[in-house]
């Protein structure tokens, strides 16, 4: 029995077989501990998900704005039978009921200037933005006949002024519309529609201005975070964006003019140009508005690449900087001879997992370089000086050591690419497998036995 624990453990001290194996076994474990940093990453992430919602809902969500609609009600009749008992027979009844029709402006002219600042809870970090917007144009002369409705149904008096918004938290100053050469105030009405409305009192002159076009002038204040989009309800929209975030995204169904987009690190600027040809609804409708969010256009005020998203990127390399590592120990294992415990495989392995915990905590409170710096760091002077013992002279050390630097360094160049991300990265990993390939190529694998 003891001779067969001694040929076990004369195999698996001397045999390249059961050293892969082993190495192999341990890098397979070693996910284990692998996984439950990347769910503390991800937990890190939700929470900061959790917290910047919290603060982007009491300053502001995002803005989705439309342009001044006219409201004009009017009345249609329709005729109903009834049994008239003292009769005795069938009468019929006219019914009278109220409608609206709705006008869209012939031209609507958005200048928006966007302000963003950052507000911070604890340690998490949102970015929101005050927004003056001004919206000009004017709607086309009135007329009922389009929807063959008798103009003495028309109920031109009790006109009215809607606006549409996602956003009435934001709003901070009081709504007040210039429409010809009246003035009437923006209050909210109660609606169970996507988008909240914004209505004026009911206009007592407009019968007096429906026959000419009838410019308006209207003046917004908001708070908003991470978007602002318009709904381009005018036959001709023309929007205007001016905004000190470096990075915007240009979103929704329509994109800036070919041209106007100018991206600096001090901010943007973007103009858009839409015409009714380019969307798919009427300027008129009635009875009924039809959503028409799906014709938005805008920006997005993104939040460039944050810590955990390059943290939990930077994790999925984490079996492939494990692995490459075993396999250099194991490598220089075979060259110089001296044997590698598996425990002390062990330990170099959690060593590296212990990197990805190192940064997701360091970079909590620190940017996401000097985290990867800090962390990396640490890792390479704990390996090293491990391997030092381990191998008894400096040259293999230092080997070590410079092969996981060129992979840190590697893995954090990839981490700060987006286009060529995955084309480097393959360059990179066939530039390692050929440094493997090179360096094994002498090595006797028939001792494997």
């Amino acid at each position: 029995m003891e001779q067969q624990k001694g040929k076990f453990g004369n195999w698996l001290r001397n045999s390249i077989t059961a050293k892969l194996l082993v190495i192999g076994i341990l890098a397979l474990v070693l996910l284990i501990p692998l996984s439950f940093v990347k769910d503390i990453i991800y937990e890190r992430s939700l929470r900061q998900s959790q917290v910047i919602t919290e603060i982007n809902q009491k300053w502001g969500n995002e803005i989705l704005l439309s342009g001044p609609i006219l409201k004009i009600p009017y009345h249609y009749y329709t005729e109903v039978k009834e049994y008239d008992k003292k009769q005795e027979e069938m009468i019929t009844k006219r019914e009278e009921h109220l409608s609206y029709l709705y006008y869209f402006p012939d031209q609507l002219d958005i200048d928006a200037k966007v302000e963003t600042k950052p507000l911070e809870r604890s340690i998490y970090k949102s970015v929101v933005y005050h927004s003056q917007l001004n919206l000009e144009g004017y709607f086309p002369k009135i007329s009922s006949e389009e929807f063959e409705i008798p103009t003495e149904d028309v109920l031109w008096e009790k006109a009215s002024i809607l606006v549409k918004t996602s956003n009435l938290k934001g709003i901070k100053s009081q709504l007040e519309i210039q429409l010809g050469s009246l003035s009437t105030q923006l209050m909210p009405i109660y609606n169970q529609e996507n988008l909240k409305t914004l209505q004026s009192e009911a206009i007592s002159k407009f019968a007096e201005v429906k026959d000419e076009k009838i410019p308006f002038q209207l003046h917004l204040d908001m708070n908003g975070s991470k978007s602002l989009k318009f709904i381009p309800i005018g036959k001709t929209t023309e929007a205007k964006m001016t905004s000190n975030w470096p990075s915007p995204s240009f979103d929704g169904n329509f994109l800036p003019e070919d041209g106007s987009r100018e991206i600096t690190e001090n901010g943007f600027k973007a103009d858009w140009k839409i015409l009714q040809i380019n969307r798919q609804f009427e300027q008129s409708f009635k009875g009924n508005l039809p959503d028409l969010t799906q014709f938005a256009f805008g920006t997005n005020l993104i939040i460039p690449v944050d810590d955990y998203q390059k943290t939990d990127r930077t994790a999925k390399y984490g079996f492939m900087v494990i692995s490459l590592t075993l396999i250099v120990f194991f490598l220089i294992q075979l060259v110089s001879k001296i044997y590698i415990h598996p425990f002390q495989y062990l330990m170099i392995g959690l060593a590296l997992v212990m990197f990805y915990s190192l940064l997701i905590s360091i970079s909590e409170h620190a940017t996401y370089f000097k985290a990867y710096l800090i962390a990396g760091s640490s890792v390479l002077v704990l390996i090293g000086i491990y391997s030092r013992f381990i191998f008894k002279n400096i040259k293999f050390p230092l080997l070590i050591s410079c092969s996981l630097a060129a992979v840190y360094s590697f893995i954090y160049v990839i981490i700060q690419l987006e286009n060529y991300a995955l084309l480097i990265g393959s360059i990179g990993l066939f530039m390692i497998l050929a440094i493997i390939m090179f360096a094994s190529r002498k090595i006797d694998w028939s001792s494997a036995s």
